[in-house]
């Protein structure tokens, strides 16, 4: 027996009413569209000198006069129609930036707001190394920052109860001078600016002043610039200071506080953790914790131009328990000017490395 399926009539008009009534509701949401970016999709990437999209839903509440493009604070465009533009990166830091769009229309104005990161315009040049001499290295010392001068190591050693700044003999490792760190201080990068030595701490947000010939403790300085004291090097000019971000801080040479700074980017994006520094031939090398590479850094924008692999350098099983291999990493740059000598190290490593670097 087959049954049939009875329509109420009545209720089927009802059914077919509201359908109607949204399907029309949908269609005027549709005409009456809130404003918003397009593009560029906020975070979106940009390399550094290219352009890129931008275009505004404006909708249809009022009319539109004029709009106003900002990047940051900074009047880029302006136009008298709603029409897609593109805007250049050139001259802009890496790193974010804010875009605003003010649109103004009928004796209003509103502001609709996305951002961009500007990264370095290319990829890094990757270089390996060859071993040119082993030097011996204390292994009880936590390498935390290291300069070459006058024929002898400098050397921050950290860890809290094991702290210390020395001076140090490259050929047999002895240590010649030492200054120990009270066990409440936990000992980080260093760099020697004439005839004084500036030492970092870690949480404590102190550094340290030496007389680079005596180890005397001249004077302390708050440290605040960065969330904590990393690495510090001197280019003549400024002192460099990293903070385990991807900023390096410029500070004064006279009282250490920032005067400047700049973001670190390759063409991936943000460079996380740089710790000790150097600085070779006007360029910024940069130690990435926890990691076998080298950054080398355009110092006046930020830029990786280069990235040193120094994977090998100790055996793969040396440092016996996973505690060991996490802490025991590659940190240490120095560079002896007079003979071009670069030479890296590693916390609690066995040898300072003088290597030459060679482009893969």
């Amino acid at each position: 027996m087959r049954f049939g399926l009875k329509i109420n009539p009545i209720k089927n008009f009802i059914f077919i009413g509201v359908a109607l009534a949204f399907v029309s509701a949908c269609k005027d949401s549709t005409t009456t569209t809130y404003r918003s970016f397009l593009s560029p999709m906020i975070g979106l990437n940009v390399p550094s000198g290219k352009e890129f999209d931008v275009k505004v839903q404006f909708g249809n509440e009022q009319k539109v006069d004029s709009v106003i493009y900002l990047i940051d604070t900074v009047k880029v465009f302006s136009k008298t129609d709603t029409s897609a533009i593109k805007l250049k990166t050139e001259g802009l830091k890496l790193g974010n930036h804010l875009l605003t769009a003010k649109i103004f229309g009928e004796g209003k104005s509103e502001d609709l707001t996305s951002n961009i990161n500007v990264l370095a315009a290319q990829a890094p040049t990757e270089y390996t190394y060859k071993v040119i001499k082993t030097l011996p290295h204390d292994t009880a010392s936590y390498v935390e920052g290291l300069e070459y001068h006058d024929g002898f190591f400098y050397e921050s050693a950290g860890d809290y109860g094991h702290s210390s700044l020395r001076k140090v003999d490259p050929a047999s490792g002895k240590i010649l001078q030492k200054a120990d760190l009270d066990k409440q201080y936990f000992g980080e990068g260093i760099t020697v600016i004439g005839n004084k030595i500036i030492q970092l701490t870690y949480r404590e947000k102190v550094g340290f002043v030496y007389d680079k010939a005596t180890f005397k403790k001249l004077s302390e300085f708050s440290y605040t610039t960065g969330r904590e004291g990393w690495g510090l090097a001197f280019d003549g000019q400024k002192v460099l200071n990293t903070d385990g971000s991807n900023t390096i801080f410029f500070l004064n040479k006279d009282t250490y506080q920032k005067i400047g700074s700049i973001d670190v980017f390759d063409d991936k994006g943000a460079i996380q953790n740089l710790n000790e520094l150097e600085v070779i031939d006007g360029k910024i090398y940069s130690n990435v914790y926890t990691t076998n590479n080298i950054l080398i850094i355009n110092a006046e924008t930020g830029a990786v131009e280069g990235k040193i692999d120094l994977s090998g350098l100790l055996p793969a099983d040396y440092f016996k328990t996973e505690d060991a291999k996490a802490n025991n990493v590659l940190n240490g740059i120095a560079y002896d000017k007079a003979t071009k000598r670069l030479f890296v190290a590693g916390k609690k490593w066995p040898n300072i490395f003088q290597i030459e670097l060679i482009k893969k």
